[in-house]
Protein backbone atom coordinates (compact mmCIF):
# COMPACT_ATOMS: atom_id res chain seq x y z
CA UNK A 1 0.00 0.00 0.00
CA UNK A 2 1.31 3.35 -1.31
CA UNK A 3 1.55 5.92 1.85
CA UNK A 4 1.96 8.47 -0.43
CA UNK A 5 -0.83 9.20 -3.75
CA UNK A 6 0.41 12.29 -6.02
CA UNK A 7 -2.21 13.86 -8.59
CA UNK A 8 -3.01 17.17 -10.07
CA UNK A 9 -0.74 16.29 -13.41
CA UNK A 10 -1.73 16.75 -16.29
CA UNK A 11 -1.16 18.42 -20.03
CA UNK A 12 -0.76 21.76 -20.05
CA UNK A 13 0.61 24.42 -21.97
CA UNK A 14 3.66 26.49 -21.57
CA UNK A 15 2.70 29.93 -19.17
CA UNK A 16 -0.14 27.94 -17.60
CA UNK A 17 0.07 26.81 -13.50
CA UNK A 18 -0.43 23.32 -11.61
CA UNK A 19 -1.21 22.68 -8.26
CA UNK A 20 -0.01 18.98 -7.37
CA UNK A 21 -1.24 17.17 -4.49
CA UNK A 22 0.25 14.59 -2.41
CA UNK A 23 -1.90 12.85 0.42
CA UNK A 24 -0.38 11.06 3.01
CA UNK A 25 -2.31 7.54 3.95
CA UNK A 26 -2.62 5.79 7.22
CA UNK A 27 0.50 7.68 8.55
CA UNK A 28 1.44 10.97 10.36
CA UNK A 29 3.48 13.64 8.75
CA UNK A 30 3.30 16.34 11.46
CA UNK A 31 6.71 15.53 12.54
CA UNK A 32 8.62 15.53 9.26
CA UNK A 33 9.30 17.39 6.63
CA UNK A 34 7.81 16.64 3.12
CA UNK A 35 9.79 16.96 -0.31
CA UNK A 36 8.96 16.68 -4.05
CA UNK A 37 10.93 15.35 -6.76
CA UNK A 38 10.51 15.13 -10.43
CA UNK A 39 12.06 12.81 -12.65
CA UNK A 40 12.12 13.65 -17.02
CA UNK A 41 13.06 11.58 -19.81
CA UNK A 42 16.89 10.96 -19.78
CA UNK A 43 17.91 12.68 -16.43
CA UNK A 44 18.22 11.88 -13.29
CA UNK A 45 15.74 12.14 -10.32
CA UNK A 46 16.06 16.00 -9.19
CA UNK A 47 14.79 17.52 -6.09
CA UNK A 48 12.07 20.29 -6.43
CA UNK A 49 11.71 21.85 -2.57
CA UNK A 50 10.67 20.69 0.46
CA UNK A 51 8.37 22.41 3.26
CA UNK A 52 9.59 21.44 6.86
CA UNK A 53 7.50 20.86 10.04
CA UNK A 54 6.73 24.81 10.69
CA UNK A 55 5.88 24.89 6.93
CA UNK A 56 9.26 26.94 5.43
CA UNK A 57 9.60 25.99 1.81
CA UNK A 58 13.30 25.38 0.97
CA UNK A 59 13.82 25.22 -3.16
CA UNK A 60 15.81 22.83 -4.43
CA UNK A 61 16.21 24.68 -7.99
CA UNK A 62 17.84 27.71 -7.52
CA UNK A 63 16.54 28.86 -11.07
CA UNK A 64 12.97 28.40 -10.39
CA UNK A 65 12.71 29.22 -6.55
CA UNK A 66 10.15 32.05 -7.60
CA UNK A 67 8.07 29.64 -9.64
CA UNK A 68 7.82 27.00 -7.81
CA UNK A 69 6.15 26.87 -3.84
CA UNK A 70 5.41 24.05 -1.45
CA UNK A 71 2.78 24.06 1.30
CA UNK A 72 1.34 22.07 4.03
CA UNK A 73 -1.93 21.32 5.26
CA UNK A 74 -1.82 19.02 8.50
CA UNK A 75 -4.84 18.54 9.40
CA UNK A 76 -5.69 17.37 5.74
CA UNK A 77 -2.54 15.43 5.62
CA UNK A 78 -1.62 16.92 2.03
CA UNK A 79 1.34 18.60 0.40
CA UNK A 80 1.05 21.04 -2.17
CA UNK A 81 3.41 21.47 -4.85
CA UNK A 82 2.33 25.28 -6.78
CA UNK A 83 3.82 25.21 -10.35
CA UNK A 84 3.83 28.72 -11.86
CA UNK A 85 4.80 29.73 -15.81
CA UNK A 86 5.35 25.99 -16.27
CA UNK A 87 7.94 25.53 -19.19
CA UNK A 88 8.62 22.56 -21.43
CA UNK A 89 11.52 21.51 -19.44
CA UNK A 90 8.83 21.12 -16.06
CA UNK A 91 7.55 17.83 -18.09
CA UNK A 92 8.08 15.20 -16.11
CA UNK A 93 7.32 12.89 -13.37
CA UNK A 94 6.63 14.33 -9.92
CA UNK A 95 7.01 12.33 -6.60
CA UNK A 96 6.23 13.62 -3.25
CA UNK A 97 8.61 12.24 -0.45
CA UNK A 98 8.49 12.08 3.29
CA UNK A 99 11.58 13.16 4.71
CA UNK A 100 13.32 11.35 8.38
CA UNK A 101 12.91 14.03 10.64
CA UNK A 102 11.71 17.40 10.36
CA UNK A 103 14.41 19.40 8.63
CA UNK A 104 14.62 20.25 5.26
CA UNK A 105 18.48 19.39 5.23
CA UNK A 106 17.71 15.85 5.81
CA UNK A 107 18.27 13.95 2.77
CA UNK A 108 16.81 10.26 3.59
CA UNK A 109 13.08 9.37 3.44
CA UNK A 110 10.96 7.17 4.41
CA UNK A 111 8.62 6.54 2.00
CA UNK A 112 7.60 7.57 -1.97
CA UNK A 113 4.47 8.02 -4.15
CA UNK A 114 4.54 6.61 -7.49
CA UNK A 115 3.92 9.99 -8.59
CA UNK A 116 1.84 12.15 -11.14
CA UNK A 117 2.93 12.88 -14.48
CA UNK A 118 3.23 16.98 -15.93
CA UNK A 119 3.58 17.44 -19.55
CA UNK A 120 3.85 21.11 -20.29
CA UNK A 121 3.34 21.97 -24.39
CA UNK A 122 5.32 25.14 -25.56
Amino acid sequence: QWRLVESGGGSVQAGESLRLSCAVVDVSMKNNAMAWFREAPGKEREGVGCVDTTGQFTSYLDSEKDRFTIARDNRQKTVYLQMNNLKADDTGLYLCAMVQGGLCDVKRYYYWGQGTQVTVSS
